[in-house]
């Protein structure tokens, strides 16, 4: 589930608290590493028990309207077809998935009210409207949940749900809509257990991940040191405290990461800076890393595996 773009963020991040909090150990910060990786899956699993919680509230919805004394034709017409279609009835009866749900504690970590708000702002949507009206085949239940989901990424008390629950949300944000959009094309599921899939695979977190964090960690001089005679005019400790990690972060993959070209290595870092430091830091990085690659390139330094990755 996770790239090693969301990867390198979580690494970036940590080094920064590292670099700004003396008192954390590197077992410590390899611990909080792991602990980041896990929370990007319990991120994804509790959107997961967010969007069965809204389709649920369509059973209320379905018993409010039948009790109507003068119900409207639409009133006469409405079904929970939102919650009673085949996905989410496969997802809602999964006893594996809801002993997750139940071990992270969604339950204590939602309101319902906040639910019944949510969808009744989506049920005002002509995309429900219209498929409350018609007999819909899979595929338009399907479409349907996509579109709830895509109405709930969009919605502010949503994000506001997500916000308070996970400091992460918007870091993973890109990654954990791609995952649950994999999960509803695949419902119903074969296995219980499907939803194990999607963890964040070792080579991606461990293999790269927790390498590239010990590796910049362990040889933050070293590579400092690498650095600072590109610096010329700049003094390397009024360089962004980011950008510097950044630099490290870059050199350490160009030196010690046979598989990533060193083309994607500096794209993936400008992109970055642009995303997470100054105005300033996507040219300074972009300069920086070309210099000290064309340096490194003439010392042989680098050694890459297979034919291209060491296109500029």
């Amino acid at each position: 589930m996770l790239s090693r773009r969301s990867v390198r963020v979580k690494v970036m991040q940590l080094l920064y608290t590292l670099s700004r909090d003396e008192s954390i150990t590197f077992d410590q910060a390899v611990k909080l590493y792991w602990k980041s990786i896990e929370e990007s899956y319990e991120l994804f699993l509790y959107n997961i028990y967010n969007i069965i919680q809204i389709a649920k509230i369509s059973t209320e919805d379905y018993q409010k309207r039948k009790s109507k004394h003068l119900p409207s034709d639409f009133d006469k017409a409405f079904t929970s077809k939102l919650w009673d279609n085949v996905m989410i009835q496969d997802l809602a009866n999964n006893k594996t998935l809801a002993r997750k749900f139940e071990s992270y504690r969604f339950e204590s970590k939602s309101d319902k009210d906040h639910y019944r708000t949510i969808y009744y702002e989506f049920a005002k949507e002509e995309a429900y409207t219209q498929f409350i009206l018609k007999q819909t085949s899979h595929d338009e239940n399907l479409e349907l949940l996509l579109e709830l989901f895509r109405f709930c990424r969009k919605n502010e008390l949503y994000n506001e749900i997500l916000e308070d629950n996970y400091a992460n949300w918007e870091d993973d944000k890109s990654l954990i809509i791609g995952a649950i959009k994999k999960v509803l094309k695949e419902l119903p599921a074969s296995d219980e257990s499907f939803f194990l899939s999607h963890f964040p695979d070792k080579e991606t977190t461990k293999e790269y991940g927790e390498w590239l964090f010990t590796k910049t960690f362990e040889e933050d001089q070293a590579l400092l040191s690498m650095i600072e005679p590109v610096l010329k005019n700049w003094d390397a400790e009024r360089v962004a405290i980011l950008d510097m990690i950044m630099l490290k972060m870059a050199i350490a993959e160009f030196l010690y990461c046979p598989t990533i070209p060193t083309k994607v290595t500096i794209n993936e870092y400008v992109e970055l800076a642009k995303n997470y430091s100054t105005a300033k830091s996507k040219e300074f990085i972009n300069g920086i890393l070309d210099k000290l690659l064309e340096q490194l390139l003439q010392e042989n330094k680098i050694v890459k595996e297979g034919r291209g990755l060491l296109d500029e």
